[in-house]
């Protein structure tokens, strides 16, 4: 059996070259990286997210993570606010900038993939989509490793 006949080869092989095309479609239109979109999408669904949950929901080191905070930061995409409910604690916060910045990414990439999908019909989308969807419940699991906490309906 080759690659191409192996389900978990597939899957991780596309995730890599979306991630890949992805980062430079980001980089060239918007000027940020797809780690920085995953971080700002996170930080979008939950802003009181600690960068270690971050790290391991998006699989990444924390020190990755406070890299890509901190560019973020530089280009006022981001702020850091102290938590008022425990002042030990920091809070990243998007910027209008970056909840735009955010947006604009997510249509960048929706057209990027539709051009690609376009090679298949409404109803094979949806399945997919859905299949998928399935797919991420039973693999994204509470305490499972790298489960995230988000549902997609």
């Amino acid at each position: 059996m080759g690659p191409v006949n192996n389900l978990n080869y597939l899957l991780n092989h596309l995730a890599a070259v979306l991630g890949k095309q992805s980062d430079q479609i980001l980089k060239e239109q918007l000027g940020i990286g797809y780690s920085q979109y995953r971080i700002l999408m996170a930080l979008e669904w939950n802003p009181r997210v600690q960068q270690n949950i971050i790290a391991n929901h998006l699989g990444q080191t924390e020190a990755s993570i406070s890299r890509q905070v901190k560019l973020l930061k530089q280009k006022g995409l981001l702020i850091t606010k102290t938590d008022p409910r425990n002042k030990r604690k920091h809070i990243n916060l998007p910027t209008p900038m970056g909840m735009q910045i955010t947006e604009a990414a997510t249509d960048v990439l929706k057209r990027s993939l539709s051009q690609d999908l376009d090679q298949f019909s409404e109803d094979n989308i949806l399945k997919l989509n859905q299949n998928l969807g399935a797919l991420h419940k039973i693999i994204c699991q509470p305490n499972k490793l790298g489960a995230c906490d988000h549902q997609f309906n």
